[in-house]
């Protein structure tokens, strides 16, 4: 990948990444209700997310879904509905005082896991990411030695300033009332990107 290459591809992830999307909400969600050292198993789980998409990425298993317009069905309906449920839910619990000790870091892990995965905008950015930056002519492994350390750094930037931002947040001298509405903002998040990408076309597809 040449230079001017890599940096087009960057900027495209420094964008797709920062974006705030599920992802964003619920680093902030858990930054804000946990701070930050106890909420960073949920970072890990993205970079995971992130790392297993550029495997499959790389060979084809993305593509695959996308042009099965049953399989991405089933996956935009499975990923909207589990993040309506988590802004209902949310949206109920907000009143509840936040227990420090509710999550352990291997539930706060696999939560995360579970949004950036069945996330179909992860497969949309994954498969644009390869159909404009990967040179066909080009053998693979010498791209992805260029790609996966780029993407990753990106990602944990992003996610770890999302996530520093939800603890300042927790952190700050708000009111009781005024953190139950952000609260309930962050899960009307959720119900929103529930819906959307529940509403979304199949990339590619009319």
């Amino acid at each position: 990948m040449s230079i001017d290459a890599w940096i087009i591809f960057a900027l495209f992830w420094l964008v797709f990444v920062v974006t705030p999307g599920p992802n964003a909400v619920n680093c902030i969600t858990n930054g804000m209700t946990l701070g930050f050292r106890r909420s960073l198993p949920g970072v890990a789980a993205i970079l995971t997310q992130a790392a297993l998409f550029l495997s499959l990425s790389a060979v084809g298993v993305t593509a695959l879904i996308a042009a099965s317009p049953l399989a991405f069905q089933a996956l935009k309906i499975i990923g909207a509905g589990f993040l309506i449920y988590l802004g209902v839910r949310s949206w109920i619990t907000a009143r509840r005082p936040v227990q420090a000790n509710a999550q352990t870091g291997g539930s706060i892990y696999w939560r995360a896991f579970a949004i950036a995965v069945i996330n179909p905008k992860s497969v949309a950015g994954y498969l644009a990411a390869f159909s404009q930056f990967v040179q066909p002519g080009v053998p693979i492994g010498a791209q992805m030695w260029v790609i996966f350390p780029t993407a990753l750094s990106l990602t944990a930037l992003s996610y770890l300033t999302y996530t520093a931002l939800g603890a300042g947040l927790g952190r700050a001298a708000l009111g009781a009332v005024f953190n139950v509405w952000l609260r309930r903002g962050l899960a009307i998040c959720f119900i929103i990107y529930g819906v959307l990408l529940g509403a979304a076309a199949t990339p590619g597809r009319a």
